[in-house]
């Protein structure tokens, strides 16, 4: 009976990867065509893998929460001839001999057990170095620091690989205290960090943590300033409490900031070489806080539609983030974000934008506090919400943010335009 492999199917132009979250079929079990078998963790979202044909599950090549490539062999389906010729499915012979298939790595090599050389134990996994800890520290010890480069921010040749080795960044090596000269870190500093490291308690960061991880070490590459100011919350209070729909808060100021954007687009440019980008559309995110991680899923073209029209999209993506399997149309594409950290009860704080955008608004809770009126000649209590914008400074200004910022003020003390 043929065989026929079940892939690791390419799940987005970006992905190399993707981690297995959970194994919906055993051996023996029957399957159909296109039935999803395995539930799959990239750095975007939680997907689906499902079979090609339908038959019998042989067995099952990868335990959850382990990582692997695209191209990987996740299990094996025997199906009848009959199945295979309807579906078009390649039988496993076929993939082994055109080479795509990758195999799926074994126990053996997917780490746990006591290991001469292991390092960074994580919930039983490590990652090995090549020749142990000895053998490093013998090769990097003595290594000079090149004329004109001094201090702890330099790192030897040595210490890089190792460091690509075992998948550490430079952020990751904030806790050492190089005894080098002009205070480097030697190969000996890092080998005994690793050593200390290696007794606290720790846990596999999942797909989306390190995907946050990276995007916060790709924006603090720029110069990220912020600013921020209080917005006057009564109308939307009001607007939303009279409407049938009962439009999310954060929907509100998804569509003042598109209505603001589309006015002053340039607050949104993106900076390349010697060129300045304009977005050619208003599409925003929407930050969603789920597990261990925030998605982000991206609203089209905000500025041309309605408050009314935006909310079942917006309801959509919403419940799509936070189940974390958004559709392909939601993914990224944004030209900036909004951030609703009030529902957490923070008044304030100082959001990050996306590597690949410029400008991220976050909002702050509502809180009453007292304004003095002059018609009275008192403080009366107020419903406000605190705004803050972080920005390329390399794009724009303070002056630039602060008109935008007073267009946002403006659509919400005037709900009904949005």
């Amino acid at each position: 009976m043929p065989e026929v492999p079940i892939l690791m199917p390419q799940l987005g132009e970006s992905i190399a990867e993707a981690t297995i979250m959970h194994r919906l079929v055993a051996p023996g079990d029957v399957v159909t065509a296109e039935q999803e078998v395995f539930e799959v963790e990239t750095n975007k979202a939680v997907m689906g893998v499902t079979c090609v044909c339908g038959g019998t599950v042989k067995s099952i090549a990868v335990s959850e929460g382990e990582t692997v490539p695209v191209g990987s062999v996740l299990g094996i389906i025997e199906a009848s001839e009959e199945e295979v010729e309807r579906s078009g499915a390649q039988t496993l012979e076929q993939v082994q001999a055109a080479g795509t298939a990758v195999p799926a790595p074994s126990p053996t090599s997917a780490g746990g057990g006591d290991t001469e050389g292991a390092h960074f134990r994580t919930e039983g996994e490590y990652r090995e170095s090549s020749g142990g800890a000895a053998a490093a520290a013998a090769e990097g010890r003595g290594l000079p620091v090149p004329l004109g480069v001094r201090g702890a921010h330099y790192l030897s040749p040595r210490i890089r690989a190792r460091m690509d080795e075992l998948g550490i960044t430079e952020a990751d090596l904030g806790y050492i205290s190089g005894t080098g000269a002009g205070g480097r870190i030697t190969i000996d500093d890092f080998e005994h960090f690793l050593n200390y490291v290696d007794g606290w308690p720790s846990r596999k960061a999942s797909p989306m943590r390190r995907s946050v991880s990276s995007s916060m070490q790709r924006t603090w590459r720029r110069p990220i300033a912020s600013a921020g100011r209080p917005i006057y919350m009564a109308p939307v209070m009001l607007h939303r409490k009279h409407h049938p729909r009962k439009p999310g808060i954060t929907l509100y100021f998804v569509r003042a900031l598109a209505l603001a954007l589309a006015e002053f687009p340039e607050c949104a440019g993106y900076m390349v070489g010697d060129r300045i980008l304009t977005p050619k559309r208003i599409d925003l995110g929407v930050a969603v806080q789920v597990t261990d991680g925030v998605m982000v899923p991206v609203m089209r073209n905000v500025n041309e539609y309605t408050l009314d029209e935006l909310v079942d999209e917006y309801n959509k993506i919403v419940a799509q983030a936070r189940s974390r399997r958004l559709d392909d149309a939601y993914l990224g594409g944004g030209i900036a974000t909004v951030t609703n950290f009030g529902g957490f009860g923070l008044t304030d704080g100082t959001p990050m934008p996306l590597p690949s955008e410029s400008l991220i608004l976050g909002v702050g809770a509502v809180q009453k506090v007292p304004v003095w009126s002059d018609e009275v000649e008192c403080f009366i209590p107020v419903e406000q919400a605190r705004i803050v914008a972080s920005f390329d400074h390399r794009v724009v200004d303070g002056g630039d943010i602060g008109r935008l910022m007073q267009r946002i003020a403006y659509f919400l003390e005037h709900p009904d335009k949005l």
